[in-house]
């Protein structure tokens, strides 16, 4: 930004184990978004490697990439990022049309997916009519619709009063327990005292790890 260089990210080095559940806290601005995109493969380092699976992701080609995304990371956002003309059936069943799945496998799927965050009955409805405790869980359904190593999980309770948060945590503490590794960011330290593992961020650097 013209004479001045922001390095959102400085010198973090970090080992996530599998099936870990890993809370990433700091404040506004100290990269915690940026690391879990950059894990995520959506923002390229300048210097670094990440390694998710075995697999240096930006080794990749940008094709590579975003087949390596759609089968190996799942993504929660803060806004839920659901389409708003299509049932929440649909919007789960989003990431398994990108993967050319037939029609009938997508639908079994999504609603296997939506049963397992408790919202079967909610399938034909559009996201205006649900709650926002709801629609995080068709966004936490929609990221694990295609069986992902790892869920990064961006603020999910960052839109939701405090009930409804508690609520959003147990349930990723319910996949974490199935086996899904997970690292969320959140600013609520309450949240985060649920993970296995917290890290926190400070200026770019990962500041202080605790178990």
């Amino acid at each position: 930004m013209g004479s001045s260089v922001v390095q959102a990210l400085d010198r973090v080095s970090v080992i996530i184990p599998d099936r870990q559940f890993v809370a990433v806290t700091g404040p506004s601005g100290s990269g915690k978004s940026t690391l879990l995109y950059t894990i995520g493969g959506l923002l390229t380092p300048t210097h670094g490697k990440v390694i998710v699976d075995g697999v240096d992701v930006y080794d990749l080609s940008q094709k590579e990439r975003a087949k390596f995304r759609r089968e190996n990371i799942g993504f929660a956002f803060q806004t839920f990022e659901l389409i708003p003309y299509l049932t929440a059936l649909e919007n789960v069943m989003l990431p398994l049309a990108l993967s050319k799945v037939d029609d009938e496998e997508q639908r079994l799927r999504a609603a296997e997916c939506l049963s397992k965050v408790g919202l079967e009955s909610r399938a034909d409805h559009k996201p205006t009519e649900l709650s926002g405790g709801e629609q995080q869980r068709v966004a936490l359904a929609r990221g694990i619709i295609n069986n992902p190593k790892v869920l990064l999980a961006d603020e999910p309770t960052g839109n939701l009063d405090k009930k409804t948060g508690e609520e959003i945590i147990r349930l990723l503490k319910s996949l974490n327990k199935e086996g899904l590794t997970i690292v969320m960011v959140t600013h609520d330290l309450s949240k985060a005292e649920h993970a296995d593992r917290v890290l926190t961020m400070l200026d770019g650097c990962l500041h202080v790890q605790t178990n």
